[in-house]
C-alpha cells in the first residue's frame, strides 16, 4: 500500500542515512520503525489493562452472559 506522509527534513535525512547504513530501503526502514512504535504502545495498553484487572473482577454479570448467548441465536464459531 502506498501512503503519502510529510516528515520534517532533519528526521527524513537521518532516516535515509540510517537506512543506507543498515542496507535496507527507506520503505523497509519506515515500516520497521512504525511496527516498533506500535508494539511499544500496544504493550503499554496491555500493561495498563493488567493493572486494572489485578484489582477488578473480569467476569460478566450472569444477566449479561444470558443476553449475549441469546443474541447468538444458534450461531456457531
Amino acid at each position: 500500500m502506498k501512503t503519502d506522509i510529510t516528515i520534517p527534513r532533519p528526521i527524513s535525512d537521518a532516516a535515509e542515512q540510517l537506512a543506507q547504513k543498515l542496507g535496507i530501503s527507506l520503505s523497509e526502514f519506515y515500516t520497521a520503525a512504525l511496527a516498533s512504535y506500535l508494539t511499544t504502545h500496544q504493550k503499554k495498553v496491555t500493561e495498563m489493562l493488567n493493572r486494572v484487572y489485578e484489582t477488578e473482577a473480569s467476569t460478566l454479570e450472569p444477566t449479561l452472559v444470558q443476553l449475549q448467548v441469546a443474541s447468538l441465536d444458534g450461531e456457531t464459531c
